[in-house]
């Protein structure tokens, strides 16, 4: 049994959020949860923005002119070339200088600023100022800008940083480079500083000394018995703060901090939870599979019916020896969206070239596989581990349209042999799916194929759940060395555990959009697999996120063609669906992004996609 609440250092305030962190997975339990505060530093600062405005024509030839003309023109020449009286061109660029557009004195010639924003078909209108609240917030070593200040208050809560050295060096903001505001601001998520739209904030000033404001976080530690992990975790309100929790575990890591310290929680207790914690997690996977025996045998015992050396089971059926092969195949040829192997072993002796093929075909028709293999609890005390040259034929297989249909992983400390099949077909036994000790005589083997939905489902969501928190993993090491390869391979996972709308999400919250067409080709196989239906949320959101994309992109034609491609898929399926995502303002984005023609109409456009 698990250590109750009475046992555990846990806040009572914290234990709703414990058993929600808790019901996100059969593997995670809770060790301790306790709250601390700690300190923010707030700066009001005051920036300086400049927008664009449509250039009239007399305003572009004069700038056209100090750009092209060589020498540049003074007002009294170009008054002359237009055949205008020079009150009017003196009075034009004297605004345009004004605007800082051009430089200061005659000869006429084009500021940096004015030929920036020239480029873009306009001259920037007269600035105006915006009240701002820099954060510095130490746990994060970030600055964040936002509107609205914090209201200080009085936080009865222990200090974190009685327990973990935290820099509190204060900052200067005066100091900081205008180019590291800009950015921050434009981090911060507000739409004050848009260079690509013209809107630049081009100065700041701190208006006010730096203030202290305290704020509430709560510590978490987890252990996840898959990973066999212990985990910190810290929270703001129901928020993780990834970077701090990144931290922590460092130092935790390199023993610069004590959860006896923080949580009263000592190593010879953490020791013994996660003891009982693995012991609980096997007893729940044999009691699974116990259930499935035993529901074999009520119903052996009520028919009494056998057949060809296996027994009829109605939703269950015990199968032996050489029927196991047979209905292994049968099973993955009936795959239509998804398959899930665990493995312990896998050799070349199952994953010879007609297996590959198999698989090929799979992934032709848009199936997804997931291959999970392992014994011990470390991958480098495994005895049999995958062969490279194996590894590497199953990652080679694609999808249509040139995805990882086949993701293959280390998971470990497991020896349950599992096949799942679309979320209906279970096989569970004592044989090995992957690996053979080179012969395929009887061995005194037996298998049930189970199609009893709760059973499939909670059989299902054990090995799925693995898989998910393997596509986390990748996709946390994607974002630290910002590998673009890792993190399509966490897209892939996702997608095939239908969890597109996942994908979307880190996405968007990274700002990851040169990922964005991968996640169309998912998301189209997903269309075309019915695990997505038209009419899901994620496309409009994922449409939302195209004012965000630049014509400019070194991803646009790829993204362009998966929109195409994506529209097409929901228009076959369902007209009035693709019709209804194209609003006005999708439209204007399709133009700009090229997605589609000037010529076209989104009813065309709907009408004849292939």
């Amino acid at each position: 049994m698990f250590l109750a609440y009475s046992a555990k250092p846990i806040d009572d305030n914290l234990k709703n959020l414990v058993d929600e962190i808790e019901a996100q997975s059969l593997s995670l339990s809770v060790l301790a949860a306790r709250q601390f505060r700690y300190s923010l530093r707030q700066t009001p600062v005051e920036v300086n923005i400049k927008e664009p405005r449509q250039f009239n024509v007399l305003e572009e030839f004069i700038i056209r002119a100090a750009i092209e003309f060589q020498p540049p023109p003074t007002e009294d020449e170009l008054a002359s070339v237009l055949g205008l009286d020079s009150i009017f061109i003196q009075t034009t660029t004297a605004t345009l200088r004004t605007l800082q557009t051009l430089s200061a004195t005659s000869p006429i010639t084009v500021t940096p600023e004015g030929r920036l924003f020239y480029e873009k078909g306009s001259v920037p209108q007269p600035p105006y100022l915006v009240q701002l609240n820099a954060i510095t917030d130490p746990l994060s070593d970030k600055i964040t800008f936002q509107s609205e200040s914090l209201n200080e208050t009085v936080i009865n809560l222990p200090d974190l940083a009685d327990f973990i050295t935290i820099d509190h060096t204060i900052i200067d903001i005066s100091l900081l480079p205008l180019e590291e505001i800009q950015k921050s601001i434009q981090a911060s998520g507000l739409a004050l500083h848009v260079p690509e739209e013209g809107k630049i904030v081009t100065s700041y000033k701190v208006l006010a000394s730096t203030q202290k404001i305290w704020r509430k976080i709560s510590f978490f530690v987890i252990f996840d018995s898959l990973e066999d992990k212990l985990s910190i975790q810290i929270r703001n309100g129901k928020q993780i703060l990834e970077s701090a929790s990144n931290w922590l575990e460092v130092l935790h890591a390199e023993g610069k901090i004590s959860l006896q310290a923080l949580c009263k929680l000592s190593t010879e207790t953490i020791n013994f939870q996660r003891e009982v914690v693995l012991k609980e997690k096997n007893a729940e996977i044999e009691a699974r599979l116990e259930k499935v025996r035993q529901k074999a045998l009520e119903t052996a015992t009520k028919t009494s019916q056998k057949l060809d050396n296996s027994t009829v089971l109605g939703e269950a059926i015990q199968l032996r020896n050489g029927q196991i092969s047979q209905a292994f195949s049968e099973v993955l040829n009936s795959a239509k969206r998804q398959v899930l192997i665990y493995s312990p072993w896998v050799n070349q002796a199952v994953v010879n070239d007609t297996f590959l093929t198999l698989l090929q075909k799979l992934a032709n028709r848009g199936v997804w596989i997931l291959i999970g293999h392992g014994i011990s609890r470390q991958q480098e005390d495994e005895d049999k581990p995958i062969p490279p040259e194996v590894e590497k034929k199953l990652r080679a297989i694609k999808t249509p349209d040139g995805l990882p249909s086949v993701q293959v992983f280390w998971l470990g400390d497991s020896h349950v042999k599992e096949v799942i099949v679309d979320q209906e077909i279970h096989l569970c036994g004592s044989h090995n799916w992957l690996s053979y000790r080179g012969d395929y005589l009887p061995r005194g083997e037996s298998v049930y194929k189970v199609t009893i939905p709760h059973q499939v489902q909670e059989a299902y969501e054990f090995l799925a759940n693995r898989f998910q928190n393997q596509a986390q993993k990748l996709w946390q090491n994607a974002l630290e060395n910002r590998d673009y390869k890792l993190a399509v391979e966490s897209l892939c996972v996702w997608g095939a555990l239908c969890m597109e709308d996942i994908a979307l999400q880190k996405i968007e919250q990274n700002n990851w959009l040169e990922l964005l067409p991968i996640w169309l080709s998912v998301a189209l196989q997903g269309l075309k697999s019915k695990n997505i239906q038209p009419d899901s949320v994620i496309f409009k959101t994922a449409l939302s996120l195209l004012n965000q994309v630049s014509i400019e992109e070194a991803f646009i034609e790829p993204l362009q063609e998966g929109w195409r491609k994506v529209m097409g898929a929901i228009a076959i399926n369902n007209p009035q669906i693709a019709s209804n995502l194209l609003s006005d303002e999708v439209w204007a984005q399709f133009l700009r992004l090229n997605i589609v023609q000037k010529s076209d109409s989104p009813a065309d456009f709907i009408l004849y996609r292939p």
